[in-house]
């Protein structure tokens, strides 16, 4: 068992959102700020066990793990169809995730007292895309998220906050340019996307796959770093 993913918890449940997860260890007893992971489709909570590890020891690093089961060890925030079209969503699957995390942020947050300002959302894939949905639909509970190979949803566009009610957030978005899950495209157009909604944003793009490297960890963990320290 890898150093970074024997410092992770036991797995915990939460009543509230129907939620499991596990938290990075030692937990700070007064955190600064809280992080919160959510990892791909046919992955799991444990995918980000990396990079959790290199968060500051004064944040309180949350790892979660959808409720929907895929397969063995293997599970996913909603299920997706790849089309000629494009991806096809079971939007239903979505908006029960983007609700049980709402929910699961505001139970963390009062448990341990962290302000939605220090509270950052961050996912690989499909978690990227559930951070991007929460924070743009609740933009109160956050100060800022992170896309990492992900895609806005063109389906979230009904839900998304007002655009002055988004000013506070701050995000970044990184991207392999040889992607063949997602294509480069989707983070253009996330860029895009946020440029127009006037939020402060970080857009790399990178030669690699739909991967999270270890250049990718080092400039998203930097960008944590600097958002959940941020007086």
């Amino acid at each position: 068992m890898a150093p970074s993913i024997q410092s992770l918890s036991e797995l915990r449940q939460d009543a509230p959102s129907g939620l499991a997860y596990r938290v990075r260890l030692p937990e700070p007893a007064r955190p600064r700020a809280l992080v919160v992971l959510l990892h791909g489709v046919g992955g799991r909570e444990t995918d980000l066990a990396d990079l959790a590890a290199g968060v500051g020891p004064d944040t309180l690093v949350v790892l979660v793990r959808s409720r929907l089961q895929l397969g063995l060890d293997q599970f996913g925030w909603f299920r997706v169809a790849f089309t000629a079209e494009g991806p096809k969503i079971a939007a239903g699957e979505a908006e029960d995730s983007r609700h049980a995390l709402i929910r699961l942020v505001d139970h963390l947050q009062a448990d341990h007292g962290v302000e939605a300002r220090r509270t950052v959302l961050a996912g690989f894939s499909q978690g990227g895309i559930l951070s991007a949905s929460v924070a743009l639909s609740a933009p109160e509970r956050v100060g800022g998220f992170a896309i990492l190979s992900g895609r806005i949803l063109p389906e979230l566009e009904p839900r998304i906050a007002k655009r002055e009610w988004l000013a506070h957030l701050r995000a970044f978005i990184s991207h392999g340019e040889q992607d063949p899950t997602l294509p480069v495209a989707w983070a253009q157009r996330s860029d895009q996307w946020l440029a127009d909604l006037g939020i402060p944003h970080v857009t790399r793009m990178y030669r690699a796959g739909h991967t999270l490297n270890p250049e990718m960890r080092a400039d998203v963990l930097a960008w944590i770093g600097g958002l959940a320290g941020a007086a």
